[in-house]
Protein backbone atom coordinates (compact mmCIF):
# COMPACT_ATOMS: atom_id res chain seq x y z
CA UNK A 1 0.00 0.00 0.00
CA UNK A 2 1.49 3.50 -0.99
CA UNK A 3 -0.09 6.88 -0.13
CA UNK A 4 0.17 9.78 -2.79
CA UNK A 5 3.18 12.46 -1.94
CA UNK A 6 1.85 15.52 -0.30
CA UNK A 7 2.16 18.44 -3.14
CA UNK A 8 4.60 20.21 -2.27
CA UNK A 9 3.30 24.07 -2.00
CA UNK A 10 2.96 26.47 0.63
CA UNK A 11 0.74 25.26 2.43
CA UNK A 12 2.82 21.77 2.77
CA UNK A 13 5.99 23.61 4.24
CA UNK A 14 3.62 26.00 6.37
CA UNK A 15 2.03 22.97 7.77
CA UNK A 16 5.61 21.38 8.54
CA UNK A 17 6.63 24.47 10.31
CA UNK A 18 3.36 24.89 12.15
CA UNK A 19 4.01 20.94 13.36
CA UNK A 20 7.19 21.49 14.77
CA UNK A 21 6.29 25.03 16.70
CA UNK A 22 3.55 23.00 17.83
CA UNK A 23 5.66 20.38 19.62
CA UNK A 24 7.48 22.98 21.04
CA UNK A 25 4.39 24.38 22.50
CA UNK A 26 2.87 21.17 23.80
CA UNK A 27 6.61 20.23 25.78
CA UNK A 28 6.70 17.17 23.01
CA UNK A 29 10.47 18.76 21.90
CA UNK A 30 12.86 21.51 23.41
CA UNK A 31 15.00 23.79 20.65
CA UNK A 32 15.64 22.53 17.29
CA UNK A 33 15.86 18.85 18.51
CA UNK A 34 13.21 17.64 16.21
CA UNK A 35 12.58 17.81 12.84
CA UNK A 36 9.86 16.48 10.66
CA UNK A 37 10.21 15.09 6.75
CA UNK A 38 7.43 15.31 4.05
CA UNK A 39 7.40 13.01 0.92
CA UNK A 40 6.72 15.03 -2.12
CA UNK A 41 7.23 14.31 -6.22
CA UNK A 42 10.53 15.67 -6.27
CA UNK A 43 11.51 13.70 -3.21
CA UNK A 44 11.59 14.91 0.45
CA UNK A 45 11.42 17.98 2.00
CA UNK A 46 12.72 18.15 5.69
CA UNK A 47 13.31 21.02 8.35
CA UNK A 48 16.74 22.63 7.88
CA UNK A 49 19.74 22.12 10.14
CA UNK A 50 19.72 24.28 13.22
CA UNK A 51 16.72 27.29 12.75
CA UNK A 52 14.92 28.10 15.34
CA UNK A 53 11.24 27.39 14.39
CA UNK A 54 10.18 31.07 14.93
CA UNK A 55 12.43 31.80 12.16
CA UNK A 56 11.43 29.51 9.88
CA UNK A 57 9.52 30.51 6.61
CA UNK A 58 8.01 27.97 3.80
CA UNK A 59 10.79 28.52 1.57
CA UNK A 60 13.84 27.62 3.98
CA UNK A 61 12.63 23.74 3.93
CA UNK A 62 14.98 21.81 2.11
CA UNK A 63 14.36 19.20 -0.64
CA UNK A 64 16.50 16.25 -0.42
CA UNK A 65 16.51 13.07 -2.99
CA UNK A 66 14.62 9.89 -2.03
CA UNK A 67 18.45 7.99 -2.55
CA UNK A 68 21.78 9.37 -2.00
CA UNK A 69 23.17 12.23 -0.73
CA UNK A 70 21.29 15.95 -0.80
CA UNK A 71 23.14 18.84 -2.88
CA UNK A 72 25.93 19.78 -0.65
CA UNK A 73 25.91 23.03 -2.99
CA UNK A 74 22.49 23.94 -1.37
CA UNK A 75 21.04 24.62 2.03
CA UNK A 76 21.88 22.56 4.48
CA UNK A 77 19.40 19.96 5.92
CA UNK A 78 18.20 18.36 9.04
CA UNK A 79 21.42 16.52 10.45
CA UNK A 80 19.11 13.15 10.84
CA UNK A 81 18.09 13.41 6.90
CA UNK A 82 19.47 9.91 6.34
CA UNK A 83 16.99 7.85 8.45
CA UNK A 84 14.07 10.24 7.40
CA UNK A 85 15.00 9.20 3.68
CA UNK A 86 15.86 5.52 5.11
CA UNK A 87 12.14 5.54 6.80
CA UNK A 88 10.25 7.12 3.36
CA UNK A 89 11.98 4.71 1.27
CA UNK A 90 10.68 1.64 3.80
CA UNK A 91 7.49 3.34 4.44
CA UNK A 92 5.83 4.59 1.29
CA UNK A 93 2.70 4.17 2.66
CA UNK A 94 3.51 6.77 5.53
CA UNK A 95 4.03 10.16 3.86
CA UNK A 96 5.28 12.04 6.79
CA UNK A 97 8.31 11.21 9.51
CA UNK A 98 8.50 12.94 12.99
CA UNK A 99 11.13 12.95 15.24
CA UNK A 100 11.42 14.47 18.11
CA UNK A 101 12.99 14.43 21.99
CA UNK A 102 9.87 13.97 23.91
CA UNK A 103 10.73 14.10 27.95
CA UNK A 104 8.46 11.36 28.83
CA UNK A 105 9.77 9.10 25.87
CA UNK A 106 13.66 10.21 26.03
CA UNK A 107 13.55 8.70 29.67
CA UNK A 108 12.69 5.55 28.35
CA UNK A 109 14.84 5.46 25.51
CA UNK A 110 17.41 6.20 27.83
CA UNK A 111 16.67 3.28 29.86
CA UNK A 112 16.02 1.29 26.75
CA UNK A 113 12.87 0.27 27.14
CA UNK A 114 10.51 -0.47 24.75
CA UNK A 115 6.77 0.17 25.85
CA UNK A 116 4.85 -2.96 26.71
CA UNK A 117 0.55 -3.31 26.15
CA UNK A 118 0.11 -0.90 29.84
CA UNK A 119 -2.59 0.90 27.53
CA UNK A 120 -4.67 -0.10 25.01
CA UNK A 121 -3.72 2.79 22.60
CA UNK A 122 -0.42 1.06 22.32
CA UNK A 123 -2.65 -0.30 19.41
CA UNK A 124 -2.04 3.23 17.41
CA UNK A 125 1.12 2.56 16.53
CA UNK A 126 0.77 -0.59 14.84
CA UNK A 127 1.81 -3.92 17.07
CA UNK A 128 1.48 -5.19 20.96
CA UNK A 129 4.16 -2.61 22.01
CA UNK A 130 5.86 0.63 21.38
CA UNK A 131 9.45 -1.20 20.01
CA UNK A 132 13.22 0.12 20.70
CA UNK A 133 15.38 1.04 18.13
CA UNK A 134 18.96 -0.06 18.86
CA UNK A 135 21.50 2.40 19.63
CA UNK A 136 23.79 3.79 16.97
CA UNK A 137 25.49 7.70 15.84
CA UNK A 138 22.96 9.67 14.62
CA UNK A 139 23.18 10.50 11.27
CA UNK A 140 25.28 7.01 10.71
CA UNK A 141 24.59 4.21 8.09
CA UNK A 142 23.82 2.38 11.17
CA UNK A 143 20.65 4.33 12.49
CA UNK A 144 19.38 4.32 9.08
CA UNK A 145 19.62 0.39 9.16
CA UNK A 146 17.79 0.32 12.90
CA UNK A 147 15.15 2.25 11.81
CA UNK A 148 13.99 0.48 8.84
CA UNK A 149 13.95 -2.56 10.51
CA UNK A 150 11.98 -1.54 13.07
CA UNK A 151 9.84 0.72 11.57
CA UNK A 152 8.69 -2.07 8.54
CA UNK A 153 5.53 -2.79 10.35
CA UNK A 154 5.01 0.08 13.12
CA UNK A 155 4.19 3.86 13.30
CA UNK A 156 6.79 4.81 16.32
CA UNK A 157 9.51 3.77 18.14
CA UNK A 158 11.76 4.92 20.67
CA UNK A 159 15.48 5.12 19.95
CA UNK A 160 17.55 4.54 22.70
CA UNK A 161 19.27 6.59 23.97
CA UNK A 162 17.98 9.52 21.73
CA UNK A 163 14.52 10.32 21.08
CA UNK A 164 11.43 8.98 19.14
CA UNK A 165 10.24 8.86 16.15
CA UNK A 166 6.51 8.12 14.50
CA UNK A 167 4.71 8.18 10.79
CA UNK A 168 1.88 9.55 9.59
CA UNK A 169 -0.41 9.74 6.58
CA UNK A 170 -0.63 13.53 7.21
CA UNK A 171 1.25 16.13 9.09
CA UNK A 172 -1.32 15.93 11.72
CA UNK A 173 -1.88 12.12 11.93
CA UNK A 174 1.95 12.19 12.81
CA UNK A 175 1.78 14.89 15.32
CA UNK A 176 -1.33 13.09 17.02
CA UNK A 177 0.66 9.81 17.14
CA UNK A 178 3.81 11.72 18.85
CA UNK A 179 1.36 13.24 21.31
CA UNK A 180 -0.09 10.20 22.33
CA UNK A 181 3.25 8.54 22.08
CA UNK A 182 4.62 10.82 24.92
CA UNK A 183 1.58 9.86 26.85
CA UNK A 184 2.34 6.28 26.65
CA UNK A 185 5.77 6.74 27.93
CA UNK A 186 4.19 8.73 31.18
CA UNK A 187 1.91 6.03 31.47
CA UNK A 188 3.98 3.17 31.51
CA UNK A 189 6.94 5.56 34.11
CA UNK A 190 3.86 6.24 36.41
CA UNK A 191 2.58 2.67 36.85
CA UNK A 192 5.64 1.50 37.28
CA UNK A 193 6.55 3.14 40.65
CA UNK A 194 6.48 0.99 43.48
CA UNK A 195 5.09 -1.88 41.45
CA UNK A 196 4.10 -2.62 37.80
CA UNK A 197 1.20 -2.15 34.82
CA UNK A 198 -0.68 -5.14 34.14
CA UNK A 199 -0.25 -5.97 30.72
CA UNK A 200 -2.99 -6.65 28.13
CA UNK A 201 -2.46 -10.12 26.23
CA UNK A 202 -2.05 -11.11 23.10
CA UNK A 203 -5.61 -11.95 22.85
CA UNK A 204 -7.14 -8.58 24.80
CA UNK A 205 -4.19 -6.61 21.93
CA UNK A 206 -5.68 -8.38 18.68
CA UNK A 207 -9.22 -7.89 19.80
CA UNK A 208 -8.06 -4.08 19.65
CA UNK A 209 -6.36 -4.24 16.47
CA UNK A 210 -9.85 -5.32 14.88
CA UNK A 211 -11.75 -2.24 16.66
CA UNK A 212 -9.17 0.06 15.76
CA UNK A 213 -10.26 -0.99 12.14
CA UNK A 214 -13.07 1.96 12.51
CA UNK A 215 -11.58 3.71 15.13
CA UNK A 216 -12.26 7.35 15.03
CA UNK A 217 -13.27 10.10 12.66
CA UNK A 218 -13.02 8.62 9.06
CA UNK A 219 -10.90 10.84 7.99
CA UNK A 220 -9.58 13.20 11.03
CA UNK A 221 -6.81 10.98 13.61
CA UNK A 222 -8.75 8.83 16.19
CA UNK A 223 -9.50 10.62 19.52
CA UNK A 224 -10.22 8.99 22.68
CA UNK A 225 -13.61 8.00 23.26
Amino acid sequence: MSNAPLPDTTATRQALIDACRAMNARRLNQGTSGNISARVAEGVLITPSGVAYDALAPDMMVTIPLAGPPDETGPKPSSEWPFHQALHNARPDMPVVLHAHPPYCSVLAAQRRSIPACHYMVAAFGGDDVPLVDYALFGSQALCDNMAAVMTDRHGCLMANHGATVLGETVDKALWRLEELEALARTFLFTSIGGAPQILTADEMAEVHVAFRSYGPRTDPPTEA
